[in-house]
């Protein structure tokens, strides 16, 4: 089952493609993946989701070996990409993507569910660092906000801030809700930002299993990995497998947190190039 665990990440901070680099690099995903790219107006935000879908469909390949052209990626209405294919090796095959800032990251799991989040730490502009999370304070436990104030200088406090939103992301992406409704009562712990563990209205939750780490340049990445159970019903139904015996989920749970590989954006083209190469000679 390890080999359905993947953490891929991407900096797009060098990449300044041409115009037509753009439109090739565009071209050689499914045409109706295009204007989900095409309709952001920033270039910055047309890259970061460009590379978000070209990496689903390598990921896809690379750990299923389906074919280009049979790979079908659907979403639910709340946004959460899903696999539409049946897949004896992994039943339970599902992935997630982020991206913010310099980075965009996917991740993927055998068994559980997985929800991946990228932050930048992006400095306020117009407001200090105090106003700026004033905004978010209802969304944290009285411990998490105790701790995010708490953390030092007002730089310490925007990471502190950005680390403990990046995790509650993670979860909610994991889940496929899109809502962070209610998002106080899962509160995280942690000994500097490891062996992080989650409760829920005081319950620990021991069925899931969150790391966070550092992509360097100020920006960090959080994984959440839950059971399926906990899936938003939308998302529920795109699962081909939902009850697990407890030896099958305890496997899922446990396996190795792999490390994030860093991949060129030049290597994902490439791939996708090929497998285009291919399906139009034959």
């Amino acid at each position: 089952m390890e080999e359905g665990v993947r953490r891929w990440v991407i900096n797009l901070s060098k990449w300044d493609p041409h115009p037509s680099d753009f439109s090739f690099a565009l071209s050689l995903l499914p045409s109706h993946d295009h204007s989900s790219i095409t309709r952001f107006v920033k270039l910055a935000d047309r890259k970061r989701a460009l590379v978000s879908r070209m990496l689903q469909y390598v990921l896809v390949h690379d750990v299923l070996q389906i074919p280009f052209p049979d790979i079908v990626i659907k979403r639910t209405l709340e946004g959460k990409p899903y696999l539409d294919h049946d897949s004896r090796r992994f039943p339970n095959f599902n992935f997630n993507v982020s991206h913010h800032g310099d980075y965009v990251a996917i991740a993927s799991e055998p068994v559980c569910l997985v929800g991946v989040d990228i932050v930048s730490y992006d400095v306020p502009q117009g407001e200090t660092v105090t106003e700026f999370i004033q905004f978010f304070s209802s969304y944290f436990s009285c411990l998490e906000w105790d701790n995010i104030i708490m953390a030092g200088n007002s730089d310490d406090v925007l990471i502190e801030f950005y680390r403990y939103w990046s995790l509650k992301e993670a979860y909610v992406k994991a889940i496929g809700s899109g809502l962070t409704e209610g998002l106080n009562k899962v509160e995280f712990s942690h000994t500097g930002w490891s062996n992080i563990s989650a409760k829920v209205d005081g319950k620990v939750m021991t069925q899931w299993r969150f790391w966070l780490s550092e992509l360097g340049g100020r920006h960090c990445v959080s994984i959440a990995r839950l059971h399926p159970m906990s899936a938003a019903m939308s998302y529920k139904r795109t699962l081909k497998k939902v009850d697990f015996t407890e030896h099958e989920y305890t496997l899922g749970l446990h396996l190795p947190n792999v490390d994030f590989v860093q991949i060129e954006i030049e290597q994902v083209i490439s791939i996708l190039q090929k497998a285009f190469d291919c399906k139009h000679r034959g």
